[in-house]
């Protein structure tokens, strides 16, 4: 039935089914497909971390736990004084002296056997010479002595007089321990009595009046007084040059370190005592 002259009715149309469609020109939604790849990489890398830290852990050394007793250091009120050189020691009260050597000698004698340093020989021939001037016949019986002829000296006539090593160092130095080694030191005696040479005896002569007097303006002294502290006889012969530096300090450097140690032992420093201050420990301390 043709229904196209019925008023009121829009004519229709054929609608192709959606199967005819071309599948071109089909209106379809286009459907997004969510990437999986994100949550991927954000697991993975939080592994990666993780693994790493372990890593770590594993192969850096663990700090050791210290208490605050073992890491602080004790602090002491005082300190330790500085130590002082050593006093020079010496035999039988014979301070130790070095050799002179031979260019440093010169004769003080006629028949030069006799030697002494050259100041110490130019200064005792000019006092020779002045005792003679007043009338004193003043001689040297020794001057320079080495350690060779001092042992000869020592050892050899010790032995032949029966002496203890005490005894003899009373009246002559051991070996290596002579003022006579220096070439400072002289032997005197007066010319016109030699039975008083090397003898306490000669104290009683002109030439011992006159070198008393008469000696230091030559910076000559006398070594062994009576009563002298290093405890050797009396020597009124026996007279040593202190005329330069190296001389004034050859003897009483020497003297100097004795009288020091006898100080220290006499008189003892007290020894500091160290005290330590050390915190108690911050952990807590079993009971015994």
């Amino acid at each position: 039935m043709d229904n196209a002259g019925i008023p009121g009715k829009p004519p229709e149309t054929s609608v192709p089914p959606i199967d005819d469609i071309p599948e071109a020109l089909r209106d379809t939604p286009k459907i997004k497909r969510r990437r999986r790849f994100k949550p991927i990489l954000l697991l993975g890398g939080l592994l990666g971390l993780g693994a790493i830290a372990l890593l770590v852990g594993i192969f850096l050394p663990r700090p050791t736990p210290q208490s605050s007793a073992s890491t602080s250091q004790p602090n002491p009120t005082q300190t330790s004084p500085t130590p002082t050189a050593t006093p020079q020691a010496t035999i039988f009260g014979h301070f130790a002296y070095p050799e002179a050597p031979a260019s440093e000698l010169q004769p003080i004698s006629f028949n030069g056997r006799l030697k002494m340093r050259k100041a110490a020989a130019k200064q005792f021939q000019a006092m020779v010479a002045a005792a003679r001037a007043s009338g004193v016949n003043i001689v040297p019986i020794s001057g320079f002595r080495s350690i060779d002829e001092q042992k000869h000296l020592f050892f050899d006539t010790k032995a032949q007089r029966g002496q203890s090593a005490s005894e003899r160092a009373k009246v002559s130095a051991p070996p290596g321990y002579s003022e006579h080694h220096t070439g400072y030191a002289v032997d005197i005696g007066d010319g016109n009595v030699p039975a008083t040479n090397l003898s306490p005896r000669f104290e009683n002569t002109a030439a011992f009046k006159w070198l008393v007097k008469n000696a230091p303006y030559y910076s000559f002294e006398i070594s062994f007084p009576k009563n002298n502290p290093q405890g050797v006889s009396y020597e009124p012969w026996h007279w040593r040059f202190v005329g330069d530096s190296h001389s004034l300090e050859t003897f009483y450097k020497a003297k100097n370190s004795e009288n020091t140690q006898q100080s220290e032992l006499t008189n003892p420093s007290p020894v500091p005592t160290l005290q330590f201050s050390v915190p108690s420990p911050s952990y807590p301390v079993p009971s015994p």
